[in-house]
């Protein structure tokens, strides 16, 4: 979800509630501790230099069990995230602490926010080595062609 897709959502929202990847609420009395601009640089594992920009929320809960974070609070933190940190429209991010602090995706069911678990992956398989994965010419539908590059030949 990008900034502008949560601004979209709080403007009708009547609270502010974030689901757990297993389906578990964040306790109602959360605060959002950050909103920032999340800047990465690097080189994967093929030697491609890349580059990824993103919003990142933090959420904490703490012994406040009075505080809830109306939707109105929250688009206020994120308008003045945008005037002092000239953050721009970029995908959202939302740490939160469990075991240890998860970065998750973000999504909207119409009612709450769910927070997406998130994978890593080989952005470079073709320099790892990794065997192609084969797809099933039946996969293909009836319009497709298959190519030996497409890994189904």
């Amino acid at each position: 979800m990008k900034l502008s897709e949560i601004k979209m959502h709080l403007n009708t929202a009547e609270t502010v509630n974030f689901i757990l990847p297993d389906g578990n609420y964040v306790p109602a009395h959360f605060h959002v501790t950050q909103v920032g601009s999340v800047f990465k640089h690097y080189i994967d594992c093929g030697g491609t230099e890349r580059m990824e920009q993103a919003i990142r929320f933090q959420l904490w809960d703490a012994n406040d069990y009075e505080h809830r974070l109306k939707p109105k609070k929250l688009l206020h933190i994120i308008t003045l995230s945008e005037e002092k940190l000239g953050i721009g429209d970029h995908e959202i991010e939302v740490e939160y602490q469990g075991d240890t602090i998860g970065t998750y995706g973000l999504a909207f069911n119409g009612t709450d926010f769910i927070l997406m678990a998130r994978q890593t992956a080989c952005l470079a398989q073709k320099d790892c080595g990794l065997p192609k994965q084969k797809t099933e010419l039946s996969a293909l539908g009836k319009n497709r062609t298959c190519k030996p590059e497409d890994g189904c030949c």
